[in-house]
């Protein structure tokens, strides 16, 4: 089932919801790409001081890897006091259900290192469609081959530490243990699942950072917005809006398919 925006309701106030953000330097396409600078700030500590204004997120930790090239990301975080958590390089379902588990969450919120305007509304509203349509799954998209009507870059998934911990056992595919929740998703009917859908569709823009273009883009978009932190998703639809040209920067970048693994992580088995 599909939904509008416009979805109310609130979490219970004795449930504790993680934002878990996943983040390590060894992107195959932007090496290095969540500690960049964008705006006088590391990308990632946009994600996480915008994450922490979504109001029924209790907690956030970024999961990262044991891999040395990460040692970076748990500076970061251990100098700005936020949680860290390092696991597994490739089975990224099991470093988010361990560090869910640390934790100690009941609702998991997803969101990736790669995402600076990720907007704490959207990830308000997705909280509220899990809640009051007793969803397993729920997001604002899903990623290819499907169809999203929000802007890459403002992706959020939501799942019960339960229903993580099902899919933490029961997954084996490589697909679903790196891309962390398409266990929930990708065989119809397995799990309940709700998308938060946009009208009018706005999924034609990309504001995700995966190579050297998408940086220079929102470089661009952060230098035009009076005030970063604080700006919703429709201040920077304004901005685009308003300079064409400037989504031209990356329009021959594209997303990548829920069912393509890093060719890293088949080398190593």
């Amino acid at each position: 089932m599909r939904h509008n925006v416009g979805i109310k309701g609130y979490l219970p106030h004795n449930m504790k919801t993680t934002l878990i953000i996943q983040a390590r330097m060894g992107s195959s396409r932007l090496p290095g790409k969540v500690l960049l600078d964008i705006g006088g700030k590391p990308m990632l500590e946009w994600v996480v001081r915008r994450g922490t204004l979504a109001s029924k997120v209790n907690a956030v930790i970024v999961a990262t890897t044991d891999d040395p090239a990460d040692d970076r990301i748990a500076t970061w975080c251990a100098e700005n006091e936020v949680l860290c958590y390092r696991g597994s390089v490739f089975d990224v379902l099991d470093r988010f259900y361990q560090a869910a588990l640390m934790a100690e969450s009941d609702r998991v919120v997803r969101v990736t290192g790669d995402c600076p305007l990720i907007d704490p509304r959207v990830i308000d509203d997705v909280l509220a469609l899990f809640e009051t349509t007793g969803a397993d799954f729920a997001a604002n998209r899903l990623p290819p081959p499907w169809h999203r009507t929000y802007p890459i870059g403002l992706d959020v998934e939501v799942v019960s530490f339960s229903g993580l911990a099902r899919a933490w056992r029961e997954a084996s595919l490589p697909f679903e243990r790196e891309h962390v929740m398409p266990w929930f998703y990708a065989v119809e009917g397995r799990c309940k699942v709700e998308i938060l859908d946009h009208e009018p569709d706005c999924g034609m823009h990309r504001w995700t950072v995966d190579t050297p273009d998408d940086h220079r883009l929102l470089e661009q978009i952060f230098a035009k917005l009076p005030d970063p932190m604080h700006a919703t998703w429709y201040d920077v639809l304004e901005i685009v809006k308003a300079d064409p040209d400037l989504e031209r920067i990356n329009a021959t970048t594209h997303a990548k398919r829920v069912d393509i693994v890093d060719e890293r992580s088949l080398r190593q088995k």
